[in-house]
This record gives structure tokens, sequence and C-alpha cells, in this order.
């Protein structure tokens, strides 16, 4: 089968279409022929790093990236009750090889693809629909009425935030970019803030909640906004301990969220998707020829919705 192999960290430049063996099933797993691949600012990433690629590879070089894959199901093996050859489903794989014709997937982590939506906009939802999910749904108590600020809103885990927030009742308050806003607002959003030239700490009272995509300033800023006894949950790493002293300090909860592979949530969020309560928004979909141009569109960190690579 085709995939693309990455022999060493660098550039799009380093990402090798070759030929490789079919994935052997071991017991749980099915044979999924990939349909969509999401693309997500973590491949980014990961390409660009070393010490990334061998914390997750180890040594094992070329390794083929690619976490978030829909497809069809081929061929299955044993002890994967639910799942049958021709399903189609959707993943958020945890040991990557989804740039990939054929990928081996423990049913733990699959999902069922719903059939009101593409294979692309499956794609498109696994990485960064789980991590605006989780932390929303499991690490926020949102009642209806509660006022949530969503930072960096346009962008594939943002706009994913802003309807999931929707959804449990919120009232959003978005940031991004003023060239976004309509499409913030498209997607519920009940206040608009272009942080290009608004300071959004001026700019509105005390809310209950804060979920941050940018870090920094940005969430440095935002204890100042947050209600004592609120919650600011962040899925950048926390690197400062002053800015967890001064949360403490005036009693807000300053947590940093991690990612996990998960496929119970990934079919909770099946769920709403085919009720049409959250759509994927796709800015662009690229060939699988064309991975490199899609790498280097998520880098320049200005897209709206997400980016997929067909297969």
């Amino acid at each position: 089968m085709k995939a693309y192999l990455l022999y060493e960290a660098g550039g799009t430049d380093k990402l090798t279409l070759g030929e490789v063996p079919v994935p052997a099933l071991k017991n749980g797993e099915v044979l999924v022929k990939v349909k969509a691949i999401g693309i997500n600012p973590a491949d980014t990433i990961y390409r660009n790093s070393d010490a990334f690629i061998t914390h997750i590879f180890g040594e094992k070089r070329p390794v083929i990236m690619g976490w978030d894959i829909s497809g069809e199901i081929v061929e299955k093996a044993e002890n994967t009750d639910g799942f049958e050859i021709g399903d189609a489903v959707f993943a958020l794989l945890q040991n990557a090889g989804g740039y990939a014709e054929f990928v081996a997937v423990n049913v733990e982590l699959l999902a069922h693809k719903p059939e009101n939506i593409k294979f692309e906009e499956a794609a498109a939802v696994p990485m960064a629909g789980l991590t605006a999910w989780q932390p929303l749904i499991h690490g926020m108590n949102i009642k209806k009425g509660d006022r949530i600020l969503i930072h960096g809103a346009s962008g594939g885990v943002g706009h994913y935030a802003v309807q999931i927030a929707k959804y449990l009742g919120a009232e959003v308050i978005a940031t991004s970019s003023g060239k976004n806003r309509d499409f913030v607002k498209s997607l519920g959003a009940d206040q608009h803030i272009d942080y290009q030239t608004e300071n959004f700490w001026e700019a509105i009272e005390e809310v209950d909640f804060v979920f941050d995509t940018i870090g920094g300033e940005t969430l440095e800023r935002s204890i100042d906004i947050t209600k004592p006894g609120g919650t600011i949950i962040s899925i950048l790493a926390l690197t400062k301990e002053e800015m967890m002293a001064r949360a403490e300090e005036k009693n807000v909860n300053l947590r940093l969220w991690g990612l996990q592979f998960n496929g119970k949530d990934l079919r909770a969020f099946a769920d709403v998707l085919v009720r049409g309560i959250i759509k994927p928004h796709i800015a662009t979909i690229y060939p699988f020829t064309s991975i490199a141009e899609a790498h280097q569109q998520v880098e320049t960190r200005r897209t709206a919705g997400k980016i997929v690579i067909t297969v």
C-alpha cells in the first residue's frame, strides 16, 4: 500500500510517499481502507521535532504519521463485535499510522460514521473535536445561561468548542480575527471580539468559564475576567508558576487538559453529529498527493475550520 513515510524530522519535504505492507491485524482490530485524513496543527509540530517523533514512536524509522481517519472496514480480527466488514467508520488513532491507504484500528478507538456526514467531514472530527469535547463535557459543569469565553474560536478546535458550548446552553463569547467574525457568529457565538482590534479583558465582564487555545498573555488576561469559583481550561502547556498562583489567589480553577484517546467519547460525539447539533467545517480538501501543501496551510495558523486529505 502507499503511505507517507517520515525518516527524520523537518519540513514538508521529509514526508516521502512510498510502499509498505498492509498492516497485519491483531486481536480486537479491524482493517480500514482509508477514505479521508484530517490534518491537525499537532501533525505539523510532530513532523518538525525529532524529540516528539521519538516520544511517540521510539527509535523506529521510518514512521507513518496521521491520527484522524475515516474509511470503510475491509477485514476484521477476533473480538471486534459491533463492527462488520463494509461499515463506514472514523477514529482517532492512538499510535498514528493514518497517512496510508489502509490502517489497523482497535475497535476501542472506533466509531461508526454518521450517515448524514461525508467521509471528509468525519475525518475532520476526531482530534480537534475531542480536544474541545472532553474539557467542555468532562471538565466544566456548564449549565444553561453560564457565560463562556472561547479563544481561537475560528480554528479547528475552537469552531467545535463554540458549537458544543451552545449545545450545553451557554452564552458564548468568542475571539478570532475580524475576517472570521461572520463564520464564528454562524456557529452560534452570541458575541464576537476581534482580538486584533479589541482587548477582550476590557470588552467583557466576568465569565463563568474560559476555554483557551492560545496561551501566553491571552491565558494570563483570562484570569482577570473569570469569576471567583470559575474555571479556565487550556489545551496548551502551562509553564508559569506565577500564572497558577494568580489563579489560585482569585479562586479560579486553572487547568491544563490533555487529549485522551477514547472511542467512547468519539461515539458520543458521533451522536450529536447524527442529530445535526454540531457540524464540521472544512476549509480546504486536498488530494493524497498534496499532503505537503496541506501541512503548509495548517502551519499558517490562519485556517478557519479544518484541513482534510482525500485518499
